[in-house]
């Protein structure tokens, strides 16, 4: 998410200064390039790119760890510690050292952001969060902004443990790779949101919904975010927040937090129609009907294998 905001300031610097170029510091191995030239492209197509990962003789980390040694440049990373580690306001990633094999069980060395979930707090602790128009504008009843919001719950989260994730996803240019990542604001967030989307869409809306985050989580991921297609998607998804309004109340407790409680003024959902007490306005007998028609091709299947033999 990070690469199309630090493309678009790039090209906004370049262009007050009269640059003839941009660069970025990506491998050629990675995600990143792509994401960033592609930015390029569709902003400032006419600037020159310079990568010196692939042009200059940087073959490895250890290369460049060599490179910045020998200028005295600092850098946080060593030749024990060479993760290669990205870092903003929703989360950090990690790459690279001993998550090279997929065999290797990360160690705590490679978490930087959260505690490990062994080790959080023997009890759970609850946070109340504010929804408005699929927004996140309250934590613990304090009105705060969305980035305000994450900020605080990457607080709270982090010291249970919540967000860690460790993948091995398709990288852009072919090969697999593994990552550990910690989110625990965002998945805090995520479960906020999620919480609200059950109570006020309908099953087909909530099924469009996965898809359109199926489909922007690729096109951001491939860095394809200045294109008529994410203003697109961007746009379906927006009308579908329109209804995501709400308060959820989270459980946060030893790396897992889970919506206890949500409440929605556009809510759907019906205690007088879902009850399996006795009710006023539902007639059981009608589910007869529905479920002959609902199964009418399966019953006609069925009859032709009979009259077949």
């Amino acid at each position: 998410m990070a690469r199309p905001i630090i493309a678009k300031a790039q090209v906004e610097v370049a262009r007050k200064v009269g640059a003839d170029a941009l660069a970025h510091g990506c491998t050629g191995k990675g995600n990143d390039q792509v994401r960033f030239e592609s930015c390029y492209a569709a902003l400032a197509p006419d600037l020159q790119v310079i990568a010196p990962w692939r042009e200059w003789e940087l073959s490895s980390r250890e290369s460049l760890l060599d490179y910045l040694a020998e200028r005295d440049i600092p850098c946080s990373a060593s030749a024990t510690k060479i993760y290669s580690r990205d870092a903003n306001a929703w989360h950090i990633s990690h790459e690279g050292g001993e998550l090279e094999d997929p065999w290797c069980e990360p160690t705590e060395k490679v978490w930087t952001m959260t505690a490990s979930p062994e080790q959080a707090p023997d009890k759970p602790e609850y946070v109340s969060v504010k929804v408005e128009n699929g927004e996140i504008t309250a934590v613990n009843d304090k009105a705060l902004s969305p980035f305000e919001c994450l900020n605080v719950l990457n607080d709270i989260a982090a010291k249970h443990g919540v967000g860690r994730v460790d993948i091995v996803e398709n990288r852009l240019v072919g090969m697999k790779s593994r990552g550990c990542y910690e989110t625990p604001g965002g998945t805090v967030m995520m479960a906020a949101l999620q919480a609200i989307d059950e109570l006020v869409l309908d099953k087909t809306s909530r099924s469009w919904k996965a898809q359109l985050s199926e489909q922007f989580a690729q096109l951001l991921y491939d860095g394809r975010w200045f294109t008529p297609l994410q203003q697109s998607v961007m746009a379906a998804a927006q009308s579908l927040c329109s209804t995501a309004s709400g308060d959820v109340v989270l459980k946060l407790y030893k790396g897992s937090v889970t919506a206890v409680q949500k409440r929605s003024p556009n809510s759907l959902y019906s205690e007088d129609f879902a009850t399996f007490g006795a009710d006023e306005v539902y007639n059981q007998a009608h589910a007869e009907g529905f479920i002959r028609l609902f199964s009418l091709p399966s019953r006609i299947a069925a009859l032709q294998k009979q009259q077949k033999g």
